[in-house]
């Protein structure tokens, strides 16, 4: 492959990575905004401490305040729910660009290296 041909395929690779990480910050803090909402509103939690209790759900490490409402635990039960499926999902969508770059990359070699193999005749079938 010529070198040409793989500034362009790291240039495309380069921009499906930063529109990923765009899409996947925006919903990363849509998400947090939703957590942080919750807290806020259910339990009555000041928005730094809210705040701080999303992204610690978010992240799979657990709340930090304790949470006593009936509603706010409902809440938090859903939202860990949520969190666990979202989070894998945007490191996922993150990922995407580079395992696609590399699977692209990996059958270019293999077609390469077909290309390079003299072609063996069925000798088998005539015996």
């Amino acid at each position: 492959m010529p070198h040409s041909a793989h500034r362009a395929l790291r240039r495309t690779l380069i921009h499906r990575l930063a529109r990923n990480a765009a899409i996947v910050g925006t919903l990363i803090f849509l998400a947090l905004g939703i957590g942080a909402t919750g807290y806020h509103v259910l339990e009555g939690l000041p928005w730094l401490d809210a705040g701080l209790n999303a992204v610690m759900i978010l992240t799979g490490m657990g709340p930090v305040n304790p949470i006593a409402t009936p509603a706010a635990k409902v809440f938090a039960m859903g939202y860990a729910l949520f969190s666990g499926v979202f989070f894998l999902t945007m490191v996922a969508v993150l990922l995407a660009p580079a395992v696609h770059h590399f699977l692209h990359r990996f059958h270019l070699d293999l077609s390469e290296e077909e290309s390079r193999r003299p072609e063996r005749s069925n000798d088998s079938s005539r015996a």
